[in-house]
């Protein structure tokens, strides 16, 4: 099935074609702006710019979940990351990414590995998944793992088109 038929909104609360996305390599991101890991917002726009031309795009997801970090409304958000970290990724609607009230995209996720071999419940703010061109979870890389690491280049590379 893939993420490109699940429902969400972007963060101006407008919905979010996720099918639009079919077709390119995509890394999700739960993201917060107060987080000890927000610098890799930095990382994020990097690779989100060095890989867009080759179908590549980020996509963060705001959560709330982890001791608060995330606490701003979806106007002070987006100003934050723009402001600070010059994003221009898309932005998801601030959606719980554990317990109950996970939201369906992410309850696609959890079952995936990383390379420690973790599955289940997303650990921080900045894990991220790796969704191949078809929608279907290619990796999962813990939150300490910069968006830059070798392990996250060479995965993405993997799965784009050369160029």
């Amino acid at each position: 099935m893939g993420i490109h038929n699940v429902s969400i909104n972007s963060l101006q609360g407008s919905a979010f074609d996720l099918s639009a996305l079919s077709g390119q390599v995509v890394l999700l991101v739960n993201v917060a702006s107060k987080c000890g890991l927000t610098p890799q917002y930095t990382g994020l726009e990097k690779i989100h710019e060095t890989y867009a031309g080759r179908g590549f795009s980020v996509v963060g997801a705001p959560c709330n979940q982890f001791m608060g970090q995330e606490p701003g409304t979806a106007e002070e958000i987006e100003q934050f990351c723009s402001t600070t970290y010059g994003v221009t990724f898309p932005l998801l609607e601030k959606i719980e990414v554990n317990g109950e009230g996970r939201h369906s995209l992410y309850q696609q996720l959890v079952d995936t590995a990383d390379s420690t071999g973790h599955t289940g419940d997303i650990r921080w703010n900045f894990e991220k998944f790796l969704i191949g061109p078809d929608g279907e979870v290619a990796a999962r890389f813990g939150p300490q793992v910069e968006p830059d690491a070798p392990e996250v280049i060479t995965a993405i590379e993997a799965l784009l088109p050369a160029e």
